[in-house]
């Protein structure tokens, strides 16, 4: 090779180096995050699980509400770029979508989270009738297509129990 050829060959050299460089960064980053993220929902989950959150429509037999409130807890998350591009990579190919799987485990738990926080801000002790609920957010793209993230909502009827 001479080095006319070199100089050519540069620029994509660069090109395919930067696109990697993302991949890695992506991933990196967003396997620290995503495993920080994961311990903090273990422990706040561990600070509620007496706070009960189930999806009974009525009080069970004996309960008697004090009071009860609609709660809400939402989240809204996002792909990182590594997850991005292989989940763009297996919709050229279909089949199961693995690296969103995450995501959604994440996100039903922190909302979920939210929702038993507001209750206990509250003063009640459980929450009835629990719902969730998911919706995608559109891209910035011009082609309005692709996911910008997804949010998602967890409700219930918070109550205070007569005997707390």
């Amino acid at each position: 090779m001479d080095d006319g050829s070199l100089l050519e060959f540069l620029p994509i050299l660069i090109s395919v180096l930067f696109t990697f460089g993302l991949l890695a960064l992506g991933f990196f980053a967003g396997t620290a995050v995503e495993k920080k993220h994961f311990r903090d929902i273990r422990r706040r989950e561990a600070e509620l699980s007496q706070l009960l959150a189930v999806n009974f429509r009525k009080l069970p037999t004996g309960w008697q509400a004090a009071d009860a409130r609609l709660v809400t807890g939402s989240v809204v998350v996002s792909l990182d770029y590594f997850k991005r591009f292989l989940a763009g990579l297996r919709g050229i190919i279909g089949g199961r979508v693995k690296s969103y799987e995450p995501l959604l485990d994440r996100g039903r738990r922190e909302a979920m989270l939210r929702m038993k926080e507001a209750a206990r801000a509250a003063g009640c002790n459980a929450v009835l009738n629990v719902r969730l609920q998911t919706s995608t957010l559109a891209s910035g793209r011009r082609d309005g297509k692709g996911v910008a993230g997804i949010e998602i909502l967890a409700f219930g009827t918070a109550i205070r129990t007569a005997s707390s």
